[in-house]
């Protein structure tokens, strides 16, 4: 009975929109707008120049760019093609960047050349068995993609895909300082996009503008858009003047953003006294908690249009949802809930020995259904672990209340949430103990009104050894990227460990978060 019941690719998804939709506007940057039909057309000639290479269903292909209408060319041929497609973050490391190139086991790695040049040949000499590298316009050391696809007919769209195959295989940080790759089966995609669509309040013509990179989670919101036959504006980043002056522009009623880009648009009185943004009808946030006073003072702004989404990498993006009904001003706690969970999907709160816990008590958010990953690739045990007892395990605690909401506490995992970005403390540690002048560190995420969490870390130097805030800072920033750098350091003689001679990070939290009911806030 299996393929009687099997069904429902990323590619059918998106050939059927393009054509439902020809001749409607699909997705546009700063230079150029795509229809539906141009849509359809630069995905086939992209399957042209990545079949002349060889490349075949199942083969794995990167992308290293900044939202721009091929970026999302690049996600449509791959999940048309049947390939396995993984985003590289713009703002990642070299080290972490090569290391998931040679993970994945990436044949073909497509750059931005005017952002990403330097970094896509330095990728392409670390690794092996990277065989080709194309960018987005003349690159020394790279196929000119955009040359070689205006040289090809557009191949016919024929959906070369799987329900459970695996469409994207993203990378998630790890306790262990390296990343996993997330097994995102087309399934899970569909089935996500499915709920967005189903369940959310989407305006009726959606226009939705993504700033956050569409590799991540910026892109999530554009399959339901497509799915609509909806358009999609997309800005290379968070520039506060152009993104108001776009939303005014294009009419903009349907946005995603991080808290902290939330907060800049409560802050900016003056741009939305220059900039007129009525037409905004759903903003979306999520990827990071927010700060319930500050979505109070946003909701008084503009308005009953907020849904905040709550997932992970392995259950992409919709585990539960706080609707626009649910923010409530009537109701001022549930503006610190991560909402309901979602129809599709089982969601259950168990302690460490796997009993549910009754209502009002404290259990980590686990969950099973079409949504959840296959597992992480090439790591059994960490699979093995993550699906313990039958169920996803997300690593987060939770509450839920008598009508049904999950009000998130803390976190079985350390992880920080900065910003919207998952850095966990041992990627820090370890760029921090790389510089000769530290003996050891820790380090942990403290309440920030911007970024929600900022990385504080703890060092202990050699001795005789010198090193100020600034020398460790760029260091981390050079090592690890941006996100990672810690925004203060704590220059001590010792750091605190439990009894097992762990790093007692529970105790070097507990100054900065004594009194807030909301552990992660």
């Amino acid at each position: 009975m299996g393929a009687l019941h099997e069904g429902g690719t990323v590619g059918q998804m998106l050939m059927t929109a393009i054509a439902r939709y020809p001749d409607r506007p699909a997705i546009a940057d700063n230079h150029t707008r795509w229809s539906y039909r141009d849509l359809g057309a630069a995905a086939g000639r992209m399957i042209a120049v990545f079949r002349a290479l060889g490349l075949k269903k199942g083969d794995g292909v990167a992308l290293l760019a900044s939202n721009r209408v091929e970026t999302w060319g690049v996600v449509t041929a791959a999940a048309i093609m049947g390939l396995r497609y993984t985003p590289l973050h713009p703002l990642a490391a070299e080290d972490d960047q090569a290391f998931i190139v040679e993970d994945a086991e990436i044949k073909t790695l497509v750059v931005e050349g005017a952002k990403f040049a330097e970094r896509g040949r330095a990728l392409k000499a670390r690794v092996g068995g990277l065989q080709h590298l194309l960018s987005f316009g003349p690159m020394a050391g790279a196929r000119d993609f955009l040359a070689e696809m205006a040289s090809v007919a557009p191949a016919t769209l024929k959906d070369e895909g799987e329900a459970e195959a695996i469409c994207w295989l993203a990378y998630t940080g790890g306790t262990t300082g390296r990343s996993k790759g997330v097994m995102i089966a087309h399934r899970c995609i569909v089935n996500m996009a499915t709920l967005i669509y189903a369940d959310w309040d989407w305006p009726e013509a959606t226009r939705y503008l993504a700033a956050t990179p569409i590799t991540h989670a910026g892109g999530v919101n554009i399959f339901p858009t497509l799915m609509r036959g909806g358009f999609v504006r997309v800005l290379p980043g968070f520039d506060l003047e152009t993104y108001c002056r776009t939303i005014q522009e294009e009419k903009i009623n349907a946005v995603f953003l991080v808290p902290t880009l939330v907060y800049a648009l409560i802050d900016a009185h003056e741009m939305r006294a220059r900039y007129d943004l009525s037409s905004l009808q759903m903003i979306v946030y999520g990827a990071a908690p927010m700060s319930p006073d500050r979505l109070l003072e946003a909701m008084r702004i503009f308005g009953p249009v907020f849904v905040q989404m709550y997932g992970q990498t392995e259950a992409p993006q919709c585990i539960t949802t706080l609707r626009k009904v649910d923010h409530d001003a009537a109701h001022p706690r549930r503006l610190g809930s991560c909402g309901r969970a979602n129809p599709l999907v089982d969601v259950k709160l168990f302690d460490a020995d796997m009993n549910e816990v009754e209502r009002g008590q404290p259990g980590e958010i686990c969950l099973r259904g079409a949504l959840v990953m296959n597992g992480y690739w090439k790591r059994p045990e960490a699979t093995q672990e993550a699906f313990r007892g039958g169920w996803l395990h997300t690593g987060d605690v939770a509450v839920e209340d008598e009508d049904g909401y999950y009000y998130i506490v803390d976190r079985t995992k350390d992880m920080i949430i900065s910003g919207g970005f998952n850095i966990y403390p041992r990627e820090v540690e370890d760029a921090l103990m790389s510089h000769p002048a530290v003996a050891s560190a820790a380090v942990i995420g403290v309440p920030d009104d911007k970024w929600g969490e900022a990385v504080k870390g703890f060092v202990v130097l050699k001795s005789g050894a010198v090193a100020d805030f600034e020398t460790l800072h760029a260091h981390v920033r050079a090592k690890r990227g941006g996100p990672w750098a810690p925004k203060s350091i704590d220059f001590v003689e010792a750091i605190a460990v439990t009894g097992l001679g762990k790093v007692d990070r529970k105790a070097l939290r507990a100054p900065y978060w004594q009194g807030r009911t909301r552990r992660v806030a």
